[in-house]
């Protein structure tokens, strides 16, 4: 709903660029029109080719049922299967958002605003949140609903082994982590059972009430009440701020905290956005716990979006949102991720008479001044992010091309409207951007499978009665041989797709040789010298070199030893998996020659064929073949991330003894003795080709990829050939006639066919 503008406006209110606002602040009144209105129709066109897809499996099985022949019966199953797992569901399928940031930054405040809902999640000035994900997703239900997730007994005792640990005081004790770890002790096991050990502590029966579903739900009809039952939930009581743990029902819940593992928060579908949209709360560090640590990676992972969310008075300070953008970039080789951004909140907040002499100009008034503030912020910040993602990604990446890196949001004057309109708080911009996004993606999932149910049907309205079976087995072999000579030729193929990062790859570890002894000063020079950095790094060395800390940020010893590696391979490692590249080394382009050539030698292998069996035989072992390639590259884009995280796992294995000897260290001397233990260790490692090691392990992940493709290839054709050369002449009736289906489903495709721009 949209509330009272205030009475500034800037100037120019003609412009191009007012025009557009215009034309946001539309869609937000009257959401059902523009996307909204094109998502309805796709919503349509899935019905449709749903309701065709069953229909056609109706008929088949009642075929099926009539028909006994073991030879034609597995084709028959086999179209069915396929128009079976063709049933498109990708309007439903989600597209997640996530919006990535450290504590303070005003994640859940701009997710508030977001989604219409002021004091939805739970925001404070004097309490800090848990680092758990806190998911929002969109239902059919009235009802706003909370499912608090907890960790499972399991998961809680491994980490809680960990937190006694950390707990433990020694001579060098400072207030960092082991603050953290007696917070957590004691908010479940009571006051003073940080002092107990291990054992103890898992026969004491904690002092908090835990469902044995480890779930919690909440259920409210309105967003309020729900509110303010998750708030003791997500918030944490804070020793380190001086609250004290108190006996009333609401501290009572708020101490589950340790054991909160993700919050999922489901609200009434809402017209700002489909109900396939998510938005993903990620804390921008992680988490001492496994399980929430892989939750956290795994999120990030499938976002299609991320927002890189940091204050205004943080971005043009500290540089902590640009080791965040870092982290979000890597989603491009690791995820699915196909944009990111940086959201600048509080864009609002400025001293004007501080501005007015910085920038020479006295007369400018606040509204006008925070708008020049955040239009150099962005210019500023678009120059570095374009320059950073151009270092990883081709020129010609949608995400370098678009119009919009960063955005200065304000969700107070959202709200408030006291200086800027609702317009220029640009949180209706944000919304715009993301039902467009949702808009192209799903139209081009949903063409794909139109495109493919079509492939289906026609190749079963094709199907011919097969003459000569003596000829049929003479063309079969024939045709294998053909089949087997092109993965053999795809094999070669794809070995020389992965030579263009061998030079790289070498480059990277030269230069990690010599640069891994400033890498480890580094690590250990932090706060003067380690002072109030031992613990860290305790748990650093507990968590394998993986450490999710709220003074440090995040800290992973085995990425920073591979990083020199990573800097010179990242840009040849995306071209290799780059799906838009007309370069000949890339696995896309390597199987789009292959699908080219075989359909090419195909049609030249059969012209001694017999002409009525040469066009069905020629359309099904073509159509089959795009289908076999499309599916290929799904499990490429599954693989990528394993072959790009290969590096820094490799190394993390080689280190393991070495953390483990670091954290069991206690007592006077400590830190130093870690220090020197893990100092040595690496030096060790290194000299015995720690960073050789990781490279042979990237090569065997290419090397195991190129198998499992090669194999795949080989299976796949093998069904197809045998389909192809089934006996359809020995079908007892004829086949379902399909062709309305046929003609309703082309009238789909055109429909999605996109009016304007592609």
């Amino acid at each position: 709903m949209e509330g009272p503008t205030p009475g500034k406006r800037g100037p120019n209110t003609d412009t191009p660029r007012a025009t557009c606002h215009k034309r946001i602040c539309n869609r937000e009144q009257n959401p059902e029109n523009g996307e909204g209105e094109a998502l309805q129709d796709y919503k349509k066109q899935e019905n449709y080719l749903n309701t065709i897809l069953d229909q056609a499996v109706e008929k088949l099985s009642l075929f099926l049922s009539n028909h006994n022949v073991l030879e034609t019966r597995k084709g028959i199953e086999y179209f069915k299967n396929r128009l079976t797992g063709l049933k498109s569901d990708v309007l439903v399928n989600p597209i997640y958002v996530g919006l990535f940031g450290s504590t303070g930054a005003g994640k859940s405040t701009l997710l508030n605003a977001v989604i219409d809902k002021k004091f939805f999640l739970p925001v404070s000035g004097c309490k800090s949140c848990t680092s758990c994900v806190v998911q929002v997703n969109m239902g059919h239900s009235r009802q706003h609903e909370a499912k608090i997730h907890l960790l499972t007994d399991e998961e809680w005792k491994e980490e809680l082994k960990g937190l006694v640990s950390l707990a433990e005081e020694d001579e060098e004790e400072d207030c960092n982590e082991r603050s953290e770890a007696v917070s957590k002790i004691s908010a479940i096991y009571g006051e003073g059972s940080e002092t107990k050990s291990y054992e103890e502590l898992c026969r004491m029966r904690p002092v908090v009430t835990i469902p044995s579903a480890r779930c919690i739900t909440l259920r409210e009809a309105n967003e309020e009440d729900l509110s303010k039952k998750m708030g003791p939930y997500i918030w944490i009581q804070s020793i380190r701020n001086g609250e004290e743990a108190g006996t009333s029902e609401e501290n009572k819940k708020t101490r589950l905290w340790p054991l909160i593992k993700n919050v999922e928060v489901t609200i009434p579908r809402s017209q700002l956005f489909p109900e396939g949209v998510i938005f993903v709360d990620i804390p921008g560090t992680g988490d001492f716990n496994s399980k929430r640590d892989a939750m956290w990676k795994e999120n990030i992972n499938k976002c299609s979006v991320i927002w890189v969310v940091n204050s205004i008075e943080r971005i043009q300070g500290d540089r902590h949102h640009e080791n965040m953008l870092k982290e979000g970039m890597k989603a491009f080789q690791c995820g699915v991720c196909k944009d990111i951004s940086l959201v600048v909140t509080k864009s609002d907040q400025m001293d004007l008479s501080e501005y007015q002499r910085e920038s020479g100009n006295n007369h400018i008034n606040k509204h006008d001044a925070i708008l020049e503030r955040n239009e150099t912020v962005k210019r500023e910040k678009t120059t570095t992010m374009k320059r950073n993602l151009g270092k990883k990604l081709p020129s010609n990446s949608d995400v370098l091309i678009k119009d919009d890196f960063v955005y200065t949001v304000s969700a107070r004057e959202y709200w408030n409207g006291d200086t800027l309109n609702r317009d220029e708080t640009e949180i209706p911009k944000l919304r715009e951007y993301i039902r467009m996004f949702y808009d192209k993606q799903k139209r081009n999932e949903l063409m794909d499978y139109v495109t493919e149910a079509l492939v289906a049907f026609s190749l079963i309205e094709s199907l011919p009665s097969n003459q000569d079976p003596e000829m049929q087995q003479v063309k079969e072999s024939h045709l294998k041989e053909l089949i087997i000579k092109k993965i053999t030729d795809l094999d070669k193929d794809i070995e020389k797709c992965f030579i263009p990062i061998e030079q790289p790859l070498q480059d990277g570890i030269d230069q990690a040789k010599r640069s891994y002894r400033k890498t480890v000063h580094r690590m250990f020079n932090r706060d003067h010298g380690g002072k109030g950095f031992h613990r860290t790094l305790k748990a650093v060395c507990m968590k394998n070199g993986v450490y999710a800390s709220r003074s440090f940020g995040r800290i992973d010893i085995n990425e920073d030893l591979a990083q020199p590696i990573y800097e010179k391979i990242d840009m040849t490692f995306g071209n290799i998996f780059r799906i838009q590249m007309s370069t000949r080394a890339t696995l896309k382009s390597c199987l789009d020659m292959f699908k080219g050539a075989m359909k090419n030698d195909l049609r030249e292998a059969m012209k001694p064929f017999p002409v009525n069996d040469i066009q069905y035989k020629f359309s099904f072992l073509q159509q089959e073949t795009d289908f076999i390639i499309r599916e290929t590259e799904k499990v490429i884009l599954q693989r990528k991330g394993k072959i790009y995280q290969s590096l820094a796992l490799s190394i993390q294995e080689d280190l393991l003894p070495y953390y483990e000897a670091a954290a069991s260290q206690r007592g006077a001397q400590a830190y130093a003795r870690m220090q020197t233990i893990l100092s040595e260790g690496i030096k060790t490692k290194v000299e015995k080709g720690m960073f050789e090691k990781a490279q042979a392990s990237m090569r065997s992940h290419f090397e195991s990829l190129k198998g499992e493709i090669i194999e795949k290839m080989r299976n796949d054709f093998s069904d197809v050939l045998s389909l192809a050369f089934c006996p359809w002449n020995h079908l007892s009736g004829k086949l379902p006639d399909f062709t309305d289906e046929l003609s309703t489903i082309r009238g789909i495709r055109e429909n999605l066919r996109p009016t304007g721009d592609a």
